[in-house]
């Protein structure tokens, strides 16, 4: 032994004996590396030791000091004193260091006890007391007195006392109780409270044949506990009284049977079976070695959360079996049926299960809660138990089958998400996610062949794509492959494929399946948490935000918030960003089943408020890209939230999470095509914005075709002219044209001012149009009809579109002066914040008219302010189009190096904006071309 621990804190570095390292710091360093052999300590550990919360600012100096001359004092024994990058590591063998070989002792020594026979008891019991003698009074007993130091005392003096206990206990199970009476008699000095200490001394007593002495100690305990705690004796203590005074135990031991009660517990081995096609989730299993295993970090509470069908169970399964022989005194299993339509089991009926599994008789089990929890703790105490509690309801339901001492460990599984657990109890906690998809593969293979997995590789992927990658469907879909022999996995994925079967497929035998465990999940939540589950059937996509949610349930935020952390919380959900959720496609499925269930016109308002909803948040995000959008009406569900203003920026941001779900509505076969055509304009600035012109070119077909439906003439025009400004941004300007000319031939009749505000806007846009194919005395007349139609409708935003169209037309027909004076009249308009699109393709034109120098006002000025409003709006293709004229207009002052970096920047704009759009525009070919074909600068 080189480091004794069990006492004062010694070290034996040479041959004269054990010495005392000098300073009370040194001595807890070296104590705490000792202690934790072969682990790294981090700095924070030896501060809180060493000085409990509220270390001085030289403490890492000091405890650098202090590791230096450690490394000087240990340098004659076979340790070895390591840094890491988080801290200090100390490396040698354990049996040299007291307390770890103490640890050793009564780990063998219960692995004997456990065998249940005299000789190996004998063995157990010389063990036991090899490791008591190690003991030299209080353990860590001169070092300084900081909370942390504390409790590593308490947790030492806690085996110490299982030891007693076990050692006591194989003593009085050999008829030699008399032999632990000394010891225990001290012990119970020491800790007189500790009632299953006093029921072992006083059956050790009553086996010695002093029954008197062992009432006296008894009484003397409840006297004790009244005083100092105010409870009374408790099923241990009350349990030997009754073995005392009925006289049971007290004869001598027959030759080869052991005499008494039995006070060792018998080894339980309660785990189900091992998992045959278990596959993967190697992370997670070495998660659980560091909570749960035999050389844990942390506490060994673990709790493996995630929705049904992920293998929780399974893992855990998996993991408890590899790790079972570190646990020599027993595994204990209960399922606790969180989610069984009879109720989830009662923990009083678990913990009689354990107790009788850990040895207590019938008679001796307490009737009552409390009592069984109190049993079982002091049954787990000083002993190396695995409780695995599969399929938890709630904290309160495990909170009395955690086992007691530092050497058990629990893992718990639920599909809800314990807080309370993680919270009051310090659990550690495991999200558990559907497997990778080659893990999901192999898991097939396992179940199938691998040769029949390798004739259909792609089919396989497919296959395991379409269970969500969780392992119960893809057990399902193994199995209904297996009973099939002449299906090929293609058949399965074409069966599965079909949105109405796809569940029932994946459903065994109508009791085991995943819409069987969904609806279990589902009947567990509160009725507005069921209730979007339900509506969320009629949203396409993938995520769902907070205030889509609370457009479905007709309620404020705050409202859908709580549903979808519930939904989140029960696993049907998971969290994306924060307000935002992401949806597995069988829980989709599943919440399509249910609102099939649903009455028609439950179904139809749930897809009104959807469409209403996302109408009104493009309308308002609209509006701040391109102020003076033409009304679309007010819609018949309001919702009572909207996406905060925030700029172009942030609308754009959102429209980014939202555009497929939007794209898909309006696309979607549908049976209210009055609201497809509107989302469909309302939709259109934001398209423009984010550069989706192939994606906004589809919606636009979509909504001419439901406008033309209901016969909305100005509407189709309206449609027509979204599309002419869609193709132009895809340069294709033939189309563009005719979509412009359909759009002014179908608003020239079109009543009221939202007709001429619609006709307004054709004219414009074919107008802008029919100037860049040439025609500049046709697009000036078609300009100042816009114009003068825009000033008729009153609204400064149409006038100020109208304008800088007139704008553009004018600077390609080479009027320079009129040009600026038409854009800075549409920018006189406007509110000079927030800056919109309609300020960035004015000052565009501004910026192209200007003289490169003049009074007030220079160009350098004017590109500067562009540039600065474009990069805040993050319009791409609009930035992209002003950085290439900047370098056009630097090019021509002579400032070719300023030049081509800007052309650099605005060719990169260009590529995003193409990827987005989805095309390759020649400009952006022709641009790429003329810089490679360029010499590369010098530095």
């Amino acid at each position: 032994m080189r480091i004794r621990l069990l006492g004062p804190v010694e070290l034996q570095a040479g041959t004269d004996g054990f010495a005392s390292l000098p300073g009370a710091q040194r001595r807890a360093i070296l104590a705490l590396l000792a202690l934790r052999l072969g682990r790294v300590v981090g700095v924070d550990g030896f501060c809180e030791l060493l000085w409990g919360e509220r270390p001085p600012a030289s403490a890492r100096a000091a405890l650098q000091g202090h590791v230096a001359a450690l490394r000087k004092a240990i340098a004659g024994t076979p340790f070895v004193l390591h840094t890491r990058s988080s801290g200090y590591l100390l490396a040698g063998p354990a049996e040299e260091v007291d307390a770890l070989r103490f640890d050793a002792l009564t780990a063998q020594a219960a692995g004997r006890a456990g065998l249940g026979n005299r000789a190996a008891d004998a063995e157990a019991i010389a063990l036991l007391e090899q490791a008591l003698r190690l003991w030299r009074g209080e353990a860590l007993a001169d070092l300084p007195d900081t909370p942390m130091r504390a409790a590593v005392v308490d947790q030492l003096g806690e085996a110490r006392t299982a030891a007693v206990l076990s050692w006591a206990g194989l003593r009085l199970r050999q008829g030699s109780g008399a032999a632990a009476v000394p010891t225990l008699e001290q012990s119970v000095r020491t800790d007189g409270l500790r009632e299953e200490l006093v029921a072992l001394l006083m059956r050790c007593l009553h086996q010695a044949g002093r029954p008197a002495d062992a009432l006296s100690a008894y009484h003397q305990a409840r006297v004790r506990l009244d005083r100092e705690l105010g409870i009374r004796p408790g099923p241990a203590l009350r349990a030997a009284l009754a073995e005392v005074l009925s006289g049971d135990g007290a004869e001598a031991p027959v030759a080869g049977r052991p005499a008494g009660p039995p006070a060792a517990p018998r080894v339980p081995r309660q785990l189900p079976r091992r998992p045959v096609d278990f596959v993967g989730r190697e992370p997670e299993g070495r998660w659980l070695d560091r909570e749960c295993g035999p050389e844990r970090a942390g506490d060994g509470l673990a709790l493996v959360v995630g929705p049904a069908g992920a293998g929780k169970s399974a893992l855990v399964t998996a993991w408890a079996h590899r790790c079972a022989p570190h646990f020599p005194d027993g595994q204990l299993f209960a399922d606790l049926r969180g989610l069984d339509p009879a109720g989830p089991a009662d923990p009083e009926a678990a913990l009689g299960g354990f107790l009788r599994a850990l040895g207590v008789s019938e008679a001796a089990v307490p009737a009552d809660r409390d009592g069984r929890a109190a049993l079982y703790r002091d049954r787990t105490r000083g002993r190396r138990v695995l409780v695995v509690l599969d399929d938890a309801a709630d904290a309160d339901q495990v909170a009395d089958l955690l086992p007691q001492g530092p050497g058990c460990a629990a893992v718990v599984t639920s599909r809800g998400s314990l807080e309370g657990l993680v919270a009051a109890d310090g659990a550690a906690l495991l999200r558990l996610t559907p497997l990778p998809g080659a893990d999901a593969v192999r898991l097939l293979e396992r179940a199938l062949t691998p040769d029949r997995l390798r004739a259909e590789p792609a089919a396989a992927a497919e296959l395991a794509g379409l269970c969500d990658h969780l392992p119960l469907a893809l057990r399902i879909a193994a199995a209904r492959l297996a009973t099939r022999p002449d299906w090929t996995i293609a058949d399965l994925v074409a069966e599965l494929a079909d949105e109405q079967t796809r569940l029932p497929v994946l459903d065994a035998d109508g009791t085991t399946g995943v819409s069987t465990e969904l609806l279990l999940t589902y009947r567990r939540l509160s009725p507005g948490a069921a209730e979007l589950l339900t509506l969320l059937a009629v949203h396409p996509g993938r995520e769902i935000d907070t205030l889509t949610s609370a457009a479905l349930l007709g309620s404020d935020p705050a409202t859908a918030r709580q549903a979808l952390g519930e939904l989140a919380a029960h696993h049907l959900l998971t969290g994306a960003a924060p307000g935002r959720y992401g949806r597995a496609e069988l829980v989709r499925l599943f919440s399509a089943g249910l609102l099939a269930e649903q009455p028609e016109p439950r179904r139809r308002l749930a897809r009104e408020r959807l469409l209403d909803y996302y109408q009104a948040a493009l309308s308002y995000g609209g509006e701040l890209i391109e102020p003076g959008q033409v009304g679309f009406g007010t819609p018949a569900h309001p919702p009572r939230a909207l996406p905060p203003a925030g700029g172009i920026r942030s609308a754009l941001e959102w429209f980014h999470a939202e555009e497929p779900a939007i794209r898909a509505l309006i696309t979607a076969a549908t049976t209210d095509p009055g609201r497809v055509w509107r989302l469909a304009l309302a939709a259109s600035p934001l398209y423009y914005g984010s550069s989706r012109f192939t994606a906004w070119l589809t919606c636009l077909r979509a909504g001419e075709k439901a406008a033309e439906w209901c016969g909305e003439q100005p509407a189709t025009a309206q449609l027509h002219g979204a599309r002419a400004n869609a193709l132009l941004g895809l340069e294709r300007r033939q189309e563009a044209a005719e979509a412009a000319r359909r759009a002014v031939a179908g608003s020239e009749s079109a009543p009221g001012p939202e007709g001429r505000s619609v006709h307004a806007r054709s004219l414009a846009t074919q107008a802008l149009i029919t100037a860049m194919l040439g025609s500049a005395t046709e697009a000036a007349r078609l300009a100042s009809g816009a114009a003068a139609l825009a000033v008729e409708t009153g609204d400064p935003g149409r006038l100020a579109v109208a304008l800088v169209h007139h704008s553009w037309v004018s600077l390609l027909a080479g009027d320079r002066q009129g040009a600026l004076r038409q854009a800075r009249e549409a920018r006189e308009l406007l509110p000079a914040r927030p800056v919109t699109s309609i300020h960035l393709w004015s000052m565009l034109t501004e910026a192209h008219a200007l003289p490169p120098y003049g009074r007030g006002e220079t160009a350098d000025l004017a590109w500067h302010r562009l540039l600065a409003g474009c990069e805040e709006a993050g319009l791409l293709y609009l930035q992209a189009i002003a950085e290439h004229s900047h370098a056009s207009y630097l090019l021509s002052r002579g400032r070719e190096p300023e030049a081509l970096d800007r052309l650099r920047s605005a060719l990169e704009r260009f590529q995003s904006h193409d990827r987005l759009a989805g095309v390759q525009s020649e400009f952006t070919s022709s641009l790429e071309e003329s810089l490679n074909s360029r010499p590369a600068r010098r530095p």
